[in-house]
C-alpha cells in the first residue's frame, strides 16, 4: 500500500512497461486537448487590445508563458525618420487603439528621445536606442534598464522593429518575442 505523498504511479513489479503506458494514457485523457471557449474568447479580445491578430498573440503567449504588458517599438518601426520626430498618422492611430499595455520606443539618431516623446504623446516612454557600435553587454544593459525603469518584466514585452539588428534586442532584453513592423502594422506590408 502506498504511503502519504505517493502519486499512485505505476509500481516497479513485472509488467512495469504496460502499467506505465496505461498510466500515461489515463493522464492524457484527463488533460483537455484544447483551451476552453471562454479562454479563447478572452485571448482573442486581448490580442485585439494589443493590436495583434490572434495567431501572433497566441504564439508569443505560448512561447513566453505569460501575457504581454508592453510593446517596445524601434523608431524605425514607427517610421520616425526626420519629419520633426513625428510618426505617421497611421502608426499613431494604431498605437492609440492599444489598451492595457505600455507603448515604448527606442529612438535612433539623429532623432532624440525627448523630441519623439513630445511629438508623439501616444507613447508612454522613450529612450535612446542601442548604437550599432555598442557591445552586447552595453546593448543588454541599455534595453534591460529601460524596460525595468518602466516597471515591466522583459519576458512580457514584445519588441517590434524594422532593421536586422533590432531583432537581436529580443535576446538582449530577454523579451517575449520579436515582430517585424510590417507584421504588426498591416498597412506597412503594402
Amino acid at each position: 500500500m502506498a504511503g502519504i505523498g505517493h502519486n499512485n504511479g505505476p509500481s516497479m513489479e513485472p509488467g512495469h512497461a504496460m502499467r506505465t503506458f496505461q498510466w500515461r494514457k489515463a493522464q492524457e485523457a484527463l488533460m483537455p486537448k484544447a483551451l476552453p471557449l471562454m479562454v479563447v474568447k478572452m485571448r482573442v479580445q486581448r490580442a485585439a487590445e494589443l493590436g495583434m491578430d490572434y495567431k501572433t498573440y497566441a504564439s508569443i503567449r505560448q512561447y513566453s508563458g505569460s501575457d504581454i504588458v508592453g510593446l517596445l517599438f524601434s523608431s524605425n518601426a514607427l517610421r520616425i525618420i526626420g519629419n520633426g520626430a513625428r510618426m505617421p498618422e497611421a502608426e499613431a492611430r494604431t498605437l492609440a487603439a492599444v489598451k492595457s499595455a505600455k507603448k515604448l520606443s527606442l529612438v535612433h539618431l539623429p532623432n532624440r528621445p525627448e523630441a519623439v516623446a513630445l511629438m508623439n504623446p501616444v507613447l508612454d516612454a522613450t529612450a535612446a536606442a542601442p548604437r550599432f557600435t555598442d557591445s552586447w553587454s552595453q546593448m543588454r544593459d541599455r534595453l534591460e534598464g529601460f524596460i525595468r525603469a518602466q516597471s515591466l518584466p522583459g519576458s512580457q514585452v514584445v519588441i517590434i522593429g524594422d532593421a536586422p539588428l533590432e531583432a537581436d534586442w529580443v535576446a538582449a532584453a530577454r523579451a517575449a518575442g520579436y515582430l517585424p513592423s510590417a507584421r504588426y502594422f498591416q498597412h506597412q506590408a503594402g
